[in-house]
Order: structure tokens, then sequence, then C-alpha cells
């Protein structure tokens, strides 16, 4: 199994954003931030596809 982060994980992973800077990143599509994976109500990321987006970000930069 995959290890998962929460969202507050996720937030404080990229420079401590807020949550609704995390739906912007979820909400464009030309950012291509992974998608979460949801458990009853709570969102998960996987811990691989968050390091590969924030790698290829700063490939990008």
């Amino acid at each position: 199994m995959p290890n998962l982060i929460t969202a507050n994980d996720v937030c404080a992973r990229l420079g401590g954003v807020t949550k609704m800077t995390l739906w912007r990143y979820l909400n464009d599509e030309e950012m291509a931030f992974p998608k979460p994976i949801y458990i009853r109500t709570r969102r998960y990321w996987k811990e691989a596809d968050l390091a590969e987006w924030i790698e290829g970000c700063a490939t990008n930069a």
C-alpha cells in the first residue's frame, strides 16, 4: 500500500499554502496537480505522486 498523506500535510509540504490554494491547484488543469484519493470524506494523496509533481515543477522553473 502506498504512503498516503493528508491535505494538511500536503499544504505543509508545499510551503504552508492554505486549503483554498490547494483547491485552486486541484481545479487548475494546467498545473496537473495530483488528484486525491477519497476515503469517506477525507482526502489523501500518494506521497510518490506529490513528490513527482514537486520535482516536475522544479525542473520546469
